[in-house]
Formats: C-alpha cells, structure tokens, sequence
C-alpha cells in the first residue's frame, strides 16, 4: 500500500529536518571536537559549518536505518561505515573532498533505506 510507503518516506525526511535544525555546540554528531587528539579530517568538520552539518546529517540518518534494519542486517552497515569512515579520514583537511565523501555516504545509506522492506 502507497500510505505506509508515503509516511515512512515523510518521517524519514522530517527526521533530517529536525536534524538540521538543532542547535549546534562543540561537538559534531559524530565525535567531540574539545578533545585534543582530532584527526585531521575530524578538525576540518568541527571548523566548518557546513561539514559539521553533513556530519550531523549522516549520523542521524545512519542511526536511523539502523534501527530499521533487521538485526542481522546491521553489521553490514556498520562494516560499510567502517570503509567510509577510512575513505573521509584519507582526505585528511580537504573540506571539498570530505563532503564529497558525505554526499556520496549519504546516497548509499539512501539507497539501504529504499531497500528496506516496510509492512503494508
């Protein structure tokens, strides 16, 4: 049935909304940007806005689908995370080349999200 597809598709979009929304400190979704031992991939998105947005983006959406996703279908994504994690921290403090990374991460985890089976 076309409604239980429907809502899913608006919940999953009003989740990033809300995301984006949410007030920002000194911490990206992903990691603490006070502590001293950053890489230089993780500096370059605490020092950039936008990035830091990515970054709160695809977490959200990552915790998401996790949670959607049959228990033994999680540690797929997260051994896919894994890899993408190594592929933005080998842009060391490209800030091109890191949201190159997350538009391209956020598109995968898009396209386990259209494949996920929802209950009619």
């Amino acid at each position: 049935m076309k409604t239980a597809s429907a809502t899913a598709s608006i919940l999953f979009l009003s989740t990033l909304v809300i995301a984006g929304m949410m007030p920002r400190h000194s911490t990206a979704a992903s990691f603490d940007c006070t502590k001293t031992d950053l890489k230089a991939d993780e500096k370059a998105i605490c020092d950039n806005r936008a990035l830091n947005d990515l970054d709160v983006k695809m977490v959200t959406t990552f915790e998401l689908i996790s949670g959607l996703l049959p228990m033994g279908n999680r540690g797929e994504l997260q051994d896919q995370q894994t890899v993408w994690l190594k592929t933005r921290q080998s842009c060391n403090a490209d800030n091109d080349c890191i949201a190159k990374a997350y538009d391209a991460r956020l598109k995968a985890l898009k396209s386990v999200y259209d494949k996920i089976e929802r209950p009619l």
